[in-house]
């Protein structure tokens, strides 16, 4: 199945993020999130507002590049039944899903030189906030057939293609039921390896904890035609803290969604390795996250390697049965 590769232009249906000084009024040292790495200095970069109009954005941007320390390989992980290789060159994937907005900062470097990888592509694909795949509404929330914009309940029966985890098991790919688009896309790095996404922070659904799939593209480029040559150097997989996920489940339209939750420790896929393993490091006023994330995660990557699939959850174990 193919899609167009053209540029789409941002909606509107995202709402705007916080702002910087309006996260730091109402949040105080809560809304200036203590994180590592690129996190901490947005939230120094709170603190110390003096007017000079630098967004968190760019400080969050701005403390990924000023790390100079090689990161050990991000974790491959496996691809899971959901990837279309739609090619949606586009910065705004919401369409018409509702949910908290998640801002994805994310940059892609050499592991072995540390540099950026410029003129890569970086593609997202994930659930909606009450856990269905566009382009597989009618396998539903975890194999129920839940119809669009409907919120799941109860427990679904996974398809028959394995146990839990919404549809297909270790290594399968389910057969696509639809045509829509929404969470999806890819994009070009920057001359810093950047790219950013306008997102909704993801729900959950039967057997997987809450995440963001990814590839990472090097070597080809990009033609009237989509992504050309070249390789998937990368495939993997974005997590989130408990806190976060627990902050936006009570809140709607995530507090409709009626299926057991696997956390991070539950999860047969995250490795359990901090940012190696997909990570997230994320800013966002804890008393109201309802008004917005921002997601920031820098992978490093071998360029010249071939990894389609990921293939495999945590280091050394064999793949797992969910997705």
């Amino acid at each position: 199945m193919s899609r167009p590769s053209l540029e789409e232009p941002d909606n509107a249906v995202v709402s705007q993020l916080v702002s910087r000084r309006r996260l730091l009024l109402l949040g105080g040292a809560a809304g200036a999130v203590a994180l590592s790495g690129a996190g901490a200095a947005a939230s120094a970069a709170d603190r110390n507002n003096t007017g000079t109009g630098t967004s968190t954005l760019d400080s969050v941007k701005a403390a990924a590049s000023a790390s100079s320390t090689c990161m050990s390989l991000t974790t491959e992980q496996i691809e899971g039944p959901y990837y279309i290789d739609y090619e949606l060159f586009r910065k705004n994937v919401v369409e018409d899903r509702t949910g908290v907005p998640l801002l994805l900062v994310l940059r892609a470097v050499d592991s072995a030189t540390c540099k950026p990888l410029r003129n890569s592509a970086i593609e997202i694909w994930h659930c909606d906030a009450s856990g269905v795949y566009s382009g597989y509404t009618e396998i539903g929330n975890g194999g129920g057939g839940m119809p669009p914009g409907q919120p799941p309940s109860g427990t679904p029966t996974p398809p028959p293609d394995g146990p839990g985890g919404g549809g297909g098991g270790g290594g399968g790919h389910a057969t696509p039921t639809d045509d829509l688009t929404w969470l999806r896309g890819i994009q070009m790095t920057d001359h810093q390896g950047f790219v950013t996404f306008r997102t909704v922070f993801p729900g959950w659904y039967t057997g997987r904890a809450v995440h963001i799939h990814t590839k990472v593209h090097t070597g080809g480029s990009r033609t009237s035609d989509g992504y050309t040559g070249g390789r998937t150097c990368h495939t993997g997989q974005f997590y989130f803290s408990e806190d976060a996920v627990e902050a936006t489940a009570d809140s709607a339209p995530y507090n409709t969604n009626n299926v057991t939750r696997v956390t991070l420790d539950q999860d047969s896929i995250y490795p359990g390795t901090g940012t190696r393993g997909g990570m997230l490091k994320l800013l966002y006023d804890k008393r109201h996250i309802e008004r917005g994330v921002i997601g920031s995660l820098t992978m490093a990557v071998d360029p010249s390697a071939t990894n389609e699939d990921g293939g495999g959850g945590a280091p050394g174990g064999a793949p797992s049965p969910t997705t």
